[in-house]
């Protein structure tokens, strides 16, 4: 499966059904994923694991439908899809963080858009074959939570849409 054209590496680990996505930045004068990296290895060696319930009393009810259920908020209502504050937008369920506002875009669409993660480790990625679509849907690699979708119509140096429901994120301004 071919997921982006420049400097794009699928990685499949062994016994598990996840793709994990990880770019290269292979453009000269590209931002470095690590430049903006604030997240320790610790952060990623404790996966996140709760019960329904538990994730039901800790998350409001259109994050648990969005993050544990696989929604999808409407265009153009989302809290961040409009928002141009640097910062660094986390998961809503575990707090890892997932992307830094100097790779997010307006790519019209009404969900917030970003072309890289904070850090490739940090996203996972699944096929999605709902709703009669073949997308790559994009998960939260700490505690699994649905975070959106990514496409390969993106702009440079990835070619890569992030297209995240505000639901899934947490902002924490700069």
């Amino acid at each position: 499966m071919k997921i982006a054209p420049f400097g794009l590496m699928i990685l499949l680990l062994t016994g598990c059904s996840r793709t994990y996505v990880a770019t290269s930045n292979t453009s000269e004068g590209a931002p470095s994923t690590n430049s903006t990296a604030v997240v320790s290895n610790r952060d990623m060696k404790h996966k996140v694991t709760k019960s329904e319930d538990e994730w039901k009393k800790e998350l409001s009810p259109e994050q648990f439908r969005v993050l544990r259920k696989k929604g999808t908020e409407r265009a153009f209502t989302g809290e961040y899809w409009n928002n141009h504050e640097a910062g660094v937008y986390r998961c809503a369920g575990c707090g890892l963080e997932l992307f830094a506002s100097d790779t997010k875009f307006d790519s019209g669409t009404g969900w917030p858009s970003f072309y890289q993660p904070i850090e490739a480790e940090h996203v996972g990625a699944e096929e999605d074959n709902t709703l009669f679509a073949r997308r790559t849907e994009v998960l939260c690699s700490r505690c699994g939570g649905h975070l959106g979708h990514v496409f390969e119509d993106g702009p440079k140096p990835t070619g890569l849409r992030y297209c995240i429901n505000s639901a899934a994120l947490k902002f924490e301004k700069k």
